[in-house]
């Protein structure tokens, strides 16, 4: 297992939700969330495996049940704000987007290395899995408030959209917090690379 390295960007928790579990990906704004193994109790994308989807059908059969590596939706703000201007609109409400988490102060958060963590000063440890590409559900859900806006979502958020993650360490995240983001120190990866013996 590669080393992670402490790095000096800290992300401030600037918005947090809970996406119940149900037919919408529409968040509810709350002031903590008290984080498991499992995610979120109670939301949309809890629990330690998961019904594979669309997004993994190049390896699995739609509906094989996999571990589950996207209990949470974590966003930033800057990026939201960079796609909201693209859409054409003042702002973009993190709960139309079924946002768990909106931090703000790490450049290019959406590609941030995949295995990336997100530790607060508690402990509480999210581990990044990947980047979360735009998909049609938040542009409903955005088209149902601002009609005329929904399509232009997707397009806009290419890039933009975030990572999912997963609860290696759990604890309970609050509005304000600080995270410090940790990177696996190696190389990218590079096929044409020849591995050198130490």
């Amino acid at each position: 297992m590669p080393v992670l390295r402490e790095t000096e960007f800290k992300a401030r928790v600037v918005w947090l939700g809970h996406v119940p579990a149900g037919q919408s990906l529409r968040a509810q704004p709350v002031p903590q969330l008290d984080l498991g193994f499992s995610g979120d109790i109670g939301a949309r994308h809890e629990g330690l495996n998961r019904p594979s989807c669309v997004r993994v059908k190049n390896l699995y059969p739609e509906g094989t049940e996999i571990r589950n590596v996207r209990q949470l939706t974590i966003l930033a703000a800057e990026e939201m704000a960079a796609i909201a201007s693209d859409m054409g609109v003042d702002r973009l409400d993190p709960a139309l987007l079924g946002a768990s988490i909106v931090v703000e102060g790490i450049p290019d958060f959406t590609h941030v290395p995949p295995s990336s963590r997100l530790q607060a000063d508690t402990g509480l440890t999210l581990t990044v899995d990947m980047e979360n590409r735009p998909c049609v559900l938040p542009g409903r859900e955005i088209e149902a408030e601002s009609p005329g806006h929904g399509a232009r979502f997707k397009p806009a958020a290419q890039g933009r959209r975030g990572v999912t993650a997963w609860v290696e360490r759990p604890g309970l995240l609050r509005l304000g917090d600080s995270l410090t983001l940790f990177v696996p120190d190696q190389r990218a990866w590079d096929p044409k690379q020849t591995a050198v013996s130490d």
